[in-house]
């Protein structure tokens, strides 16, 4: 069964530039890379890692980047409110709390068994965006 039956591209900040092997960074804002999956009639069909070109982002910055590479879902482990905000601003569907390979990430996605957890909620790293 397909879950999607359009054309998309899924967003991920990543740890590091390492093709395939790329993992989901844990923190949003100060992730290296972002990796960009193209997603046609729910399958992958490539995929792109750029580096992220405002590691010292305002505001909005890195919402606004990854609208213009064209995503219209962004998975990720964590990020503050304001930030899932821009998103949905842009119309850009978030999903949190997800850990591992970028690309199993995505596949677990269109197979619609991807799970995250909420502990990164916890954690004082997002706590600070909050309050911005």
């Amino acid at each position: 069964m397909l879950l999607y039956q359009r054309n998309m591209i899924i967003a991920l900040p990543l740890e590091e530039n390492n093709g395939e092997k790329s993992r989901i960074s844990r923190h949003f804002g100060r992730s290296e890379y972002f990796g960009f999956v193209d997603v046609e009639n729910n399958e992958i069909k490539g995929y792109r890692i750029l580096k992220n070109p405002f590691v010292e982002h305002g505001v909005g910055d890195l919402p606004d980047f990854i609208h213009k590479n064209g995503a219209n879902i962004l998975i990720a482990y964590g990020m503050g409110e304001r930030a899932i905000e821009f998103f949905n601003s842009y119309g850009i569907t978030v999903i949190l709390g997800v850990e591992g390979n970028f690309l199993e990430a995505v596949k677990k996605y269109l197979e619609g068994n991807l799970t995250g957890s909420m502990e990164w909620r916890g954690s004082e790293e997002f706590g600070h965006h909050d309050r911005d």
